[in-house]
């Protein structure tokens, strides 16, 4: 049920704060929902969206919306701004010297035959139909992903990370790249005291913990290895917590009880204590966080100022404007 999604993403990789409010209806012809600077929405348009969502809806085994609600009227304002959204990416486009390619689109279509459909066009048509698309409309999607992409591409292709910039973010988040003290153990985990008394007589009287802990253990994540775990500290439940770090190397504890039920846990290594990460093993993931973050400034100062120049220019149809006093943000109409 979630092929659409799949085959199509509908929403564009940018979003734009779109105004609530538009100008004179009558500037509107009567096949449209909308002008966009001159442009038409066609009601065609709104109608294949608001279809995709009508079939989104079922095939999720849900109602769809009635005309007439605030639910069908959330919907209606959502396929009609992302189809002002698409507009205005295509508008733009020439200012950036953006375009897409014939070429680009079928390069990309093959990817998402290949990647959700092995490549057989076959099963490809068969979930088109499923949807009730045509294969123009999954290219003109395509084209318009295509779009916004290389639209956040242009836009933010000048952002760059110093390693200044890094630096004071390390020093300024410095407390975030402690290591936590940590030592390895091992540890039996049962749901009864008394099954696990008598695993802890077995084991100080010689018994194979591995070979306990395998047979007995009800932890999945170490029960086939030995129950070798690495714990670090304040990662755990405090009870475990405060057990595992008090015993000595090769001392075995008594049954600790906690909300998993009862653990016998033996001390493998000595206590690493507590580190600081060195800068130059986080240095990349620092850049890319604050480059991923200037990106999202730059695309959203851009939509801001793309908003702000439409202004004024988006006529919509009669009872298709957003609420007056709602600054829309596009989501596509399909699930």
């Amino acid at each position: 049920m979630r092929k659409l999604a799949l085959i199509i993403i509908a929403l564009a990789s940018l979003t734009l704060g779109l105004a609530g409010c538009g100008g004179d209806s009558q500037n509107v012809p009567d096949g449209a929902v909308a002008v966009v600077d001159g442009e038409e929405i066609t009601k065609a348009e709104f109608d294949t969206l608001l279809n995709r969502a009508k079939t989104s809806f079922k095939q999720n085994k849900r109602d769809f919306p009635k005309v007439g609600t605030p639910e069908y009227k959330t919907l209606q304002n959502q396929a009609v701004q992302y189809l002002i959204q698409q507009e205005q990416y295509r508008q733009k486009a020439d200012d950036l010297d953006v375009e897409v390619t014939d070429k680009e689109v079928d390069d990309r279509l093959k990817q998402v035959k290949q990647q959700y459909f092995q490549g057989k066009e076959a099963e490809f048509q068969k979930n088109l139909k499923s949807q009730g698309l045509t294969v123009d409309q999954v290219r003109s999607e395509i084209e318009s992903q295509l779009l916004s992409e290389k639209i956040y591409a242009k836009v933010t292709a000048d952002v760059k990370v110093t390693d200044d910039e890094v630096e004071a973010y390390y020093d300024k988040k410095k407390s975030d790249y402690k290591v936590a003290a940590s030592r390895d153990v091992r540890h039996i985990l049962v749901a009864k005291k008394a099954r696990a008394d008598d695993i802890h007589s077995q084991l100080q009287n010689g018994g194979n913990f591995a070979a306990l802990a395998k047979k007995y253990s009800t932890d999945p994540g170490s029960k086939q290895n030995g129950g070798k775990l690495t714990v670090r500290k304040g990662e755990t439940v405090p009870e475990f917590d405060k057990v595992a770090f008090s015993l000595k190397k090769g001392e075995l504890s008594a049954p600790v009880k906690t909300q998993y039920g009862y653990h016998i846990i033996e001390a493998l290594s000595d206590v690493k204590p507590p580190s600081q990460t060195p800068l130059k093993d986080v240095k990349e993931q620092i850049r890319q966080q604050l480059l991923q973050e200037k990106r999202q400034k730059a695309i959203t100062n851009w939509s801001k100022e793309t908003n702000d120049e439409f202004e004024g220019k988006i006529a919509y149809q009669v009872g298709y404007a957003p609420p007056a006093t709602t600054g829309n943000t596009t989501t596509a109409a399909s699930e």
